[in-house]
């Protein structure tokens, strides 16, 4: 079966989020391609992982070519790559949770392990997570624009659906240079704001490690607030 490649283009949202029966085909066969290519790109990345921008290219690539080229800086056209990216996300994390393996999602690092306790392995990830909630309805691919950009505006200040495990701040920590997690707030923005002016494309940088750098900024300001 030929591949598709996923549109940034949001002809296809409205203010509703309902769709046709043609969108949803369109759909199922984009999580089918990406769970395919998605779980062998973190099994080849081993425990080190990947960041959601290195599967975003891993994705682009001639292997693969499901994903077109993204604008970073148009968050209602980020949206749709994101949004299926984590819903195969979640969905392949629910499915080897039952062999006893264990996914960490984060934009910042997505990486398969083994669960530590056994016992845990029977049983499905917390279906009260509201993040797993959210990307495993696939009516959420169909927010408008507004709502797209409402929900972005929360990410950024720190209202997210659940605060940062300390293991992801950790790792948001580190995508700034720091060892370890500041004792202020203070520190990480003043770190954040030298390395967006150390990515910034007419210094040599790219859109991509600046979109890295808002991430982790984000996860931080959660984590202090």
């Amino acid at each position: 079966m030929m591949a598709m490649t996923i549109s940034t283009d949001n002809q296809r949202f409205d203010d509703s989020p309902e769709a046709s029966g043609e969108e949803h085909s369109w759909l199922q066969q984009q999580v089918q391609h990406l769970s395919v290519a998605v779980e062998h790109e973190l099994r080849a990345a081993g425990p080190a992982g990947l960041s959601e921008l290195e599967l975003i290219r891993a994705l682009q690539g001639e292997r693969w070519s499901l994903i077109g080229t993204v604008d970073f800086h148009e968050p209602d056209r980020l949206y749709p790559v994101h949004f299926l990216l984590f819903h195969v996300l979640y969905r392949l994390r629910d499915q080897i949770a039952v062999e006893g393996e264990s996914l960490n999602i984060s934009p910042l690092r997505l990486s398969i392990g083994q669960i530590v306790n056994r016992s845990e392995s029977t049983a499905l990830p917390d279906s009260t997570d509201a993040l797993r909630e959210f990307y495993l309805d696939l009516s959420q691919y169909f927010l408008s624009e507004a709502a797209i950009r409402e929900m972005m505006d929360n990410f950024w200040a720190g209202n997210t659906l659940s605060r940062p495990e300390h293991s992801e701040a950790a790792e948001a920590a580190r995508t700034l240079g720091f060892d370890e997690l500041p004792g202020q707030f203070a520190t990480v923005k003043k770190r954040f704001r030298k390395l967006v002016m150390r990515a910034h494309p007419d210094r040599g940088g790219d859109t991509g490690e600046i979109q890295q750098l808002n991430q982790a900024f984000s996860v931080l300001k959660a984590h202090y607030a």
